[in-house]
C-alpha cells in the first residue's frame, strides 16, 4: 500500500520523506508544474514564498529556535536543507531559498519509496495526509469546506531588492545588540525622513483584495502599511526599531534593515517590510528611504489569502482528522503559522500516519516540548483559535520559581530537549 501524501511544500515534503526514510512507501501529489498557486513561481518542492528566514536559532532563548532543534533530532528533512542552504543572517537562520527547494526537491526524487505524481487532486482521500497549505486549489478547498468548514485570513510578503541598487555608501553593518556577525545591513533614516516616509506609507494605494469581504490579517505577518497606521511611532519601536544599533556615533531615529536573500548576497530582502501596496507604490514609497533611492526591485510584495480549518473542533492532536482517524492534515492548513511550525507539523503527522499504518496506538510528544504543545494547542477547546508560531507561553509546567528570564528559558530548553531525546528513544529507536 502507497500512502498519499497531497501537497508538496515544507509539510507535505516533511511527511512524505519521514515516512520513506522509515520503511513506508509513499505517493507525493503536487499540481506544479502543472498549476500553480498565486503565489507560487517554482517547480521546485518546499518552496519559500515568503521570507528567506527561519527565524531565530536561539536554541535556549527563543522558542521557534528550540523547536528548530527537536526537528533536527528526529530527523527533519526542512533542517537537512536549511543547513545546507544557509546564507549569514545573525543569530537568525536563513537560507538561499533556491538552494534549499533544491536540495528537497532531490531527496524526495531521488528516494526509492517516494512516487511523485503533478496532479491537483480535488477530493478528500479516505487514509492518507493533507498538507496543502494555505493556499489549497479551489476545488480540494471547496471539498474541504463541505466537510469541514474554514476559515480564512490574509498574509503578506517583503519586496526583495537587488544589492547592486543599495547606496550603501547610506548604510551600516551590525546586528542589533552585536548579537551574531553583522549580517544585517541597516538603512538609518533621521526623523524627518521616517516621518516622511510613514505619511508616504499611509497614503499610498493599495492593490484590492479579492475573494473575501471579511479582510482578516494575521498579527504575525502584518503588512508594514497597516502597522503605520496604528501610530506613528508604530515602525519605530517595531521593524524599524533602531535599539542596539548605533551610526556616526549614535543611535539612528529609525532603521530599516536588510537581510541577504541567497548565498551570493545578489539580492536583498527589506526586513519586516510585508506590504500589499501597488507595485508603483511600492517602489515610490521605498525609495524615499536614503540608501534605497535607486533600488531596483527584484520582487514585489504581494498580499495573498491564507486558509486554515478550525483545528479544536476537526482535529485530533495527532493531526487526524475526529471524523475520520485515517486522514491526517498537516502544515498551516492546521492552524500552526510559520515555516517551522508547517514544517514540524508535516514531520510530526508523518510519525502519527506511520503508527497508524503499523497498527500502533497515538503517542503525542509532551507538552513540555514545542513539538508536543503545538501539537495540543491545535486540538484543545478554543473558541477564539487563531493561527499559533512557537512561543514558550504553549509550553506546560514552567519554572516560576526561577526569576531570571533567560535562566529559565534555558530550562524549558533543557527540558524539551530531554524529553524529545526520551521521545525518540521510545518511539523511533
Amino acid at each position: 500500500m502507497k500512502i498519499p501524501v497531497i501537497g508538496g511544500g515544507l509539510a507535505g515534503s516533511e511527511t512524505a520523506y519521514f515516512l520513506a526514510q522509515h520503511g513506508l512507501s509513499v505517493v507525493l501529489y503536487d499540481m506544479k508544474p502543472k498549476k500553480f498557486t498565486p503565489a507560487h513561481t517554482s517547480e521546485k518542492f518546499g518552496e519559500l514564498v515568503c521570507s528567506n528566514s527561519l527565524k531565530s536559532d536561539d536554541v535556549c532563548g527563543n522558542a521557534c529556535g528550540l523547536l528548530k532543534e527537536e526537528m533536527r533530532r528526529l530527523g527533519s528533512l526542512t533542517m537537512q536543507a536549511a543547513e545546507a542552504a544557509r546564507v549569514p543572517a545573525g543569530g537568525a537562520l536563513a537560507v538561499d531559498r533556491e538552494a534549499f527547494a533544491s536540495f528537497i526537491t532531490e531527496k524526495l526524487k531521488s528516494h526509492p519509496n517516494i512516487e511523485i505524481v503533478s496532479e491537483e487532486i480535488g477530493s478528500l482521500p479516505p487514509f492518507g495526509v493533507v498538507a496543502t497549505g494555505p493556499l489549497t486549489s479551489d476545488a480540494l478547498s471547496d471539498a474541504i469546506v463541505k466537510r469541514f468548514g474554514v476559515l480564512h485570513f490574509f498574509d503578506a510578503s517583503a519586496p526583495i531588492v537587488s544589492a547592486e541598487s543599495v547606496d550603501f555608501s547610506k548604510t551600516f553593518t551590525q546586528d542589533r545588540y552585536g548579537n551574531g556577525t553583522g549580517d544585517y545591513v541597516n538603512c538609518p533614516m533621521t526623523k524627518e525622513e521616517y516621518e516622511g516616509f510613514v505619511d508616504a506609507l499611509l497614503s499610498a494605494e493599495r492593490a484590492r483584495l479579492h475573494g473575501f469581504e471579511k479582510q482578516d490579517v494575521f498579527e504575525g505577518c502584518m503588512p508594514v502599511e497597516i502597522m503605520a497606521a496604528r501610530g506613528k511611532d508604530t515602525l519605530r519601536f517595531g521593524p524599524f526599531k533602531p535599539v542596539g544599533l548605533m551610526w556616526e556615533g549614535k543611535r539612528p531615529y529609525a532603521v530599516l534593515q536588510l537581510r541577504k536573500e541567497n548565498a551570493a548576497g545578489t539580492s536583498f530582502n527589506l526586513v519586516g517590510c510585508q506590504t500589499n501596496l501597488k507595485f508603483p507604490e511600492q517602489k515610490r514609497v521605498f525609495s524615499m528611504i536614503p540608501a534605497l533611492k535607486n533600488a531596483e526591485f527584484e520582487r514585489y510584495g504581494v498580499m495573498h489569502r491564507n486558509t486554515y480549518l478550525e483545528s479544536p473542533r476537526c482535529l485530533n492532536a495527532d493531526f487526524s482528522s475526529r471524523d475520520n482517524p485515517d486522514l491526517f492534515f498537516a502544515g498551516q492548513l492546521t492552524g500552526v503559522e510559520g515555516y517551522v511550525e508547517s514544517a514540524a507539523s508535516g514531520l510530526l503527522c508523518g510519525y502519527h500516519v506511520r503508527r497508524r499504518a503499523l497498527k500502533m496506538p497515538t503517542i503525542v510528544p509532551s507538552d513540555v516540548t514545542v513539538s508536543g504543545a503545538l501539537s495540543r494547542y491545535i486540538a484543545a477547546p478554543n473558541a477564539n483559535f487563531q493561527p499559533m508560531n512557537a512561543n514558550y507561553g504553549v509550553l506546560a509546567g514552567g519554572f516560576g520559581d526561577v526569576r531570571d528570564k533567560k535562566e529559565r528559558k534555558k530550562l524549558l530548553a533543557l527540558r524539551a530537549l530531554s524529553e524529545i531525546e526520551r521521545f525518540k528513544t521510545e518511539n523511533l529507536g
